[in-house]
């Protein structure tokens, strides 16, 4: 082909192709340019720098190029990158953690080696997030045994919640999770999210580690606190005592804490020597995020990825309620695969709105039944969608998921998605209690005694507000049944005082409900 003829450009080129033979070719004796000294001068009293290793210099050809000959070539020897063949092995070669060596690691050992079956499960459930987990570690170069500490807090359960009220994969408590910016509020618990608690969790445990100096220490004030393991440290230190894990004063909880953890290391650092079989986890991502741009149902964001239900939940276990509010999460997790699929289903759907729930906000304290009858809700419906136990009112101000009306074109708000909160209160029973009325009694009398409004006392009794009872003449009263409680116990015991004599049977009137006034209860500490 004909070059055109540009001024210097065949100059360009015959200098471009010199230097390109210059990598290919040397020639016998060429000198060596050597870079000019440099003289550095050093302020009294300064330290020098270490002068960094000088780099290997550059040559410089000269004279007539030539074709190197295949003896001239020289074998150097080139390292090979060559990926992890699965998770495991990645995890293991991350390694960098003390190992424990103790009887406690010997028991858990043998714990976890004879129960092939729920290493099975806790393997196969791991397999969703492990990979994440691994690539946060090295980004932050920790400890991949970090990434085996969910084994240990939840056997990888994202839904799971202890009798302490720790929640998800890394078991956060509400308070610590609240100091580590975990959302949780009536639409989701982001203990329970997986990208938000790997964050917060590996935050926590950068910081115990920066505090203690120590990963076995870190671990330790993880599970039991980290005021508890300072007070611990210092006691000991009081005592001239050591101050290393295995010194400290700590319940059982925390003395097995890292002892399973190690046991559960050994195991995965070498499974044929426990007899335990480790299901295959690929060596790449298990999961991607997808934006999403407005209010969703989990049940139809689960359809147009083409995914299970359960499956989507697994991987967004966060969600409060059956809708994803995007001014609150504006990002969910699919399967690798399944992220385009739901990309492509929905930018084709037309089939309708696509969230069929919306918020409301009780403008008054009410029953679930009223708050039901406004939205146009069944009883049991509200109850159950919105997790209403029986027995409950609900507080003003409180948020509630409510069907959307089809001509609702806006969304939830970010600042009700982010705190919107359900507050309930204990449902006022009341007793229908009979008392005697004694010497000089009347409606107004017994109304002060029992801090109840005179009106309904008379209502109650058929009379006006301003009768008077008869000396042992029995009086009906709706009490709260605390309160009736309370009334009953010194008239039982109180002989002396036929007057003050109570009468029991549990009733409800809807009367005597919404009249009723009853004293603010007093709080207990």
């Amino acid at each position: 082909m004909k070059l055109p003829h540009v001024p210097g450009l065949r100059t360009s080129l015959s200098f471009l192709t010199a230097l390109i033979l210059a990598g290919c070719a040397t020639v016998p004796g060429s000198p060596i340019a050597q870079p000019p000294s440099q003289s550095v001068e050093i302020a009294a009293g300064e330290t020098p720098s270490p002068r960094p290793a000088a780099a290997p210099a550059p040559v410089y050809p000269a004279g007539q190029l030539r074709p190197i000959a295949s003896q001239e070539v020289s074998s150097h020897s080139v390292k090979e990158i060559v990926p992890a063949a699965d998770l495991w092995e990645r995890i293991r070669k991350g390694f960098a953690m003390p190992n424990l060596d103790s009887d406690l690691v010997r028991q858990q050992e043998q714990w976890y080696a004879s129960r092939p079956d729920y290493i099975q499960r806790m393997t196969d459930r791991s397999r969703k997030y492990l990979f994440h987990i691994v690539e946060e570690l090295e980004r932050r170069n920790m400890p991949t045994e970090l990434a085996l500490l969910p084994f240990i807090e939840s056997a990888f359960n994202p839904q799971a919640v202890s009798s302490a009220r720790a929640a998800g994969m890394w078991q956060f408590m509400p308070a610590t999770g609240t100091y580590f910016d975990l959302k949780q509020n009536v639409f989701r618990d982001d203990r329970r999210s997986v990208l938000d608690s790997t964050r917060a969790a590996l935050d926590y445990l950068q910081k115990l580690h920066g505090m203690f100096g120590d990963w076995h220490l870190a671990l330790a004030a993880y599970n039991w606190g980290e005021g508890s393991v300072g007070r611990a440290i210092a006691a000991n230190q009081r005592r001239g005592m050591g101050t290393g894990y295995t010194d400290l004063n700590m319940p059982n909880e925390t003395r097995f804490y890292v002892p399973k953890l190690q046991a559960v290391k050994n195991i995965v650092a070498n499974p044929d020597q426990f007899r335990t079989d480790l299901p295959v986890i690929e060596n790449h991502p298990y999961f991607q995020t997808v934006t999403v741009q407005r209010d969703m149902d989990v049940q139809l964001a689960a359809k147009l990825a083409d995914v299970g239900i359960d499956d989507f939940k697994a991987l967004n276990p966060q969600h409060n309620r059956p809708v994803i509010l995007a001014a609150g999460t504006p990002q969910i997790l699919l399967p690798w695969d399944n992220a385009t699929v739901f990309k492509r289903n929905f930018e084709a759907y037309n089939a309708g709105q696509l969230a069929s729930w919306t918020a409301w906000s009780t403008p008054a304290q009410m029953t679930v039944a009223e708050a039901a009858r406004r939205v146009g809700m069944n009883e049991a419906d509200l109850r159950s969608v919105n997790t209403i136990p029986p027995r409950m009112i609900i507080k003003a101000g409180s948020v509630l998921i409510v069907p959307r009306a089809e001509n609702v074109r806006t969304d939830v708000g970010s600042h009700l998605a982010d705190n919107g909160q359900l507050s309930l209160a204990p449902e006022v029973v009341l007793r229908r209690t009979t008392v005697k009325a004694g010497r000089h009694e009347s409606v107004a009398s017994i109304a002060r005694r029992y801090k109840l409004a005179a009106s309904q006392v008379a209502e109650w009794n058929n009379v006006g507000a301003g009768a008077a009872f008869k000396p042992g003449q029995q009086v009906v009263l709706h009490l709260p049944v605390r309160a009736a409680a309370s009334r009953a116990a010194p008239a039982r015991t109180q002989a002396r005082v036929p007057s003050r004599a109570v009468k029991q049977t549990v009733s409800r009137p809807a009367a005597a409900k919404k009249a009723v006034a009853r004293p603010a209860a007093k709080k207990r500490r």
